[in-house]
């Protein structure tokens, strides 16, 4: 089993900045590939970024340019840099980890208990 903790979440103004991590523990984490994924009132959950073993990354159009992910294998630790932050980012933000990244975000394996991200306008 994959256990994983989401941290880093809070309440920023627009433009603002956050670090999310998710601390991955079990020892084939590294060959899993990891998402972050959120759910704001009302709209269904939403991949946000994903990045694979092999490091390919993928970015939904809404956060492209702005959020970055990245894994750290050594320290089972996946990141999400969040840049430009809008309202419209608020939402509970969940990590995820499955063995294959193209499965529909209802069918990944393993998921954190989430971290809340407000942007305030």
């Amino acid at each position: 089993q994959v256990q994983l903790v989401e941290s880093g979440g809070g309440s920023v103004q627009a433009g603002g900045s956050l670090r999310l991590s998710c601390a991955a523990s079990g020892y084939i984490a590294s060959s899993l590939c990891m998402g972050w994924f959120r759910q704001a009132p009302g709209k269904g959950r939403e991949a946000v970024a994903v990045i694979s073993s092999l490091l390919s990354i993928g970015y939904a159009d809404s956060v492209q340019g702005r959020f970055t992910i990245s894994r750290d294998n050594a320290k089972n630790t996946l990141y999400l840099q969040m840049n430009s932050l809008k309202p419209e980012d608020t939402a509970m933000y969940y990590c995820a980890a499955d063995p294959d990244c193209t499965r529909r975000d209802s069918e990944w394996q393993y998921w954190g208990q989430g971290t809340q991200v407000t942007v305030s306008s």
